[in-house]
């Protein structure tokens, strides 16, 4: 079971649409607002761990008012809810927005929560949980003494999400996760927003509050993970369209817990809540919380989707082949210059154990999958699909390139492969070899 605690809040979302101002004023007309209600702070937390699968239980203030109402209903039948008695009102925020841009807020509820003890039930979920996450959002719950003695004696990993007005973590917990701008205010005496400045604060963080570990995270740039000596490991995101990041960094929190839990080290948990923050902004952030997560998507793009989207637009389809067993500067200018003949490169490679039959019994040096996440990784490469007859006959047939490129010495020459690009109308062609650059050369120095 993992637990979170922390302030719950309820948000609201005021959907409309604008095409006209006020007469009185220049502000925009909202027509036909929609509201859309969702746990907010800690609760929404807790209910993004809870799609992971994992039952979990919400420790937080919860008042006996109309907001608390409809946080406890929004919150039915998804965490188990540990109610802290509260005599003040349910904080809610109010975003107005028009489609996906905000225009205003309106907070009410006042800046802090009044609350009574901890219940024993709460500190026994605390103390017995497999993890703990504490979703601070300033409002007092992390300031109060029987909130900290409960967490310090976690038997579990603690997570500490961290708020500019809240408490400092209690010095056991395992990974503190700043977002950039926190961790400056926390640490001023660094400046700068480079990753050297990051890794800086990090440290002083650790320093400061004694903690484990600290995670900084940084939005599309990802999130810089910290020990406090030696180099930080720095986890890139995965770019994303779109989306509302409100809640970002919730989820990241959410999944880091959820992994620690499941016994990962903290660099697998950072890592894997890096994705998992990308993949929920993606789907719509914090305006679709109570959707499922995606299933995760193939590495590999889907070559056939891609075809037809180029084609649907007018584009030309460019395809080459090759082993590619080490890719060399001479494998790199072809390719590029591939790309440049049409609006999207797939490069076709020999399966090892094509490579085998072509090149011998102790080729290929980099198995295929490993061949095709380096080619991938270049910026003129769209698609890599591996096919492992000897020659690529049958893959152009399912994938009928417009041009077909090679690169060297067939200048005046028949391609093995025109004959076939004829029967649809393709066109095979040559590149320019860049002379003195093979795969075999290559492998025959390095025997010397």
């Amino acid at each position: 079971m993992i637990v979170v605690v922390g302030d719950a809040l309820l948000d609201v979302d005021l959907v409309g649409t604008a095409s006209r101002l006020t007469p009185d004023a220049p502000v925009p007309v909202i027509d036909d607002a929609v509201t859309h209600e969702r746990p907010g702070g800690a609760a929404l937390a807790a209910v993004l761990a809870a799609s992971s699968g994992e039952e979990v239980t919400l420790v937080a203030p919860v008042g006996d008012d109309e907001g608390a109402d409809r946080l406890r209903a929004l919150l039915a039948g998804r965490v188990q809810l540990i109610e802290i008695p509260a005599t003040s009102p349910t904080a809610v925020k109010q975003r107005i927005r028009v489609g996906d841009h905000s225009v205003a807020r309106l907070d009410t509820g006042g800046a802090t929560t009044t609350f009574g003890a901890l219940p024993a039930a709460a500190a026994e979920a605390i103390a017995t949980a497999s993890a703990v996450l504490v979703a601070d959002y300033g409002r007092g719950t992390t300031s109060a003494p029987d909130v900290r003695a409960a967490l310090s004696a976690a038997r579990g990993p603690v997570v500490w999400d961290p708020h500019p007005r809240g408490a400092d973590p209690v010095p056991s917990v395992r990974l503190v996760t700043p977002n950039g701008s926190e961790a400056a205010r926390v640490a001023p005496e660094v400046t700068g927003d480079g990753l050297a400045a990051v890794g800086a604060r990090a440290e002083a963080l650790i320093r400061a509050w004694g903690v484990g570990a600290v995670a900084v995270t940084l939005g599309a740039r990802g999130a810089l993970l910290s020990y406090g000596e030696g180099a930080p490991m720095v986890v890139p995101a995965t770019p994303v369209t779109g989306g509302d990041p409100c809640g970002a960094g919730d989820s990241f929190a959410a999944a880091v817990t959820v992994a620690l839990a499941g016994g990962a080290v903290t660099g697998e948990a950072v890592t894997a809540a890096v994705a998992a923050a990308g993949a929920f902004v993606g789907r719509g952030g914090a305006t679709a919380w109570d959707a499922a997560p995606a299933a995760a998507e193939p590495t590999a793009p889907d070559v056939d989707a891609l075809l037809a989207r180029v084609r649907a637009a007018g584009g030309t389809v460019v395809a080459t082949g090759g082993c590619f067993d080490l890719l060399h500067a001479g494998h790199v200018a072809t390719l590029r210059a591939a790309r440049g003949l049409g609006d999207c490169l797939v490069v076709c490679i020999n399966s090892d154990d094509s490579v085998r039959r072509l090149k011998g019994p102790t080729r290929p040096l980099v198995a295929a999958e490993d061949r095709a996440r380096v080619l991938e990784a270049l910026e003129f490469v769209d698609a890599v699909v591996v096919f492992g007859e000897d020659t690529p006959s049958a893959v152009l047939e399912r994938l009928r390139p417009d041009v077909w490129a090679k690169g060297g010495d067939y200048a005046g020459a028949d391609l093995p492969e025109s004959a076939v690009l004829r029967t649809w109308g393709g066109q095979a062609v040559v590149l320019p070899y860049l002379d003195g650059h093979s795969t075999t050369a290559l492998v025959e120095r390095s025997r010397v």
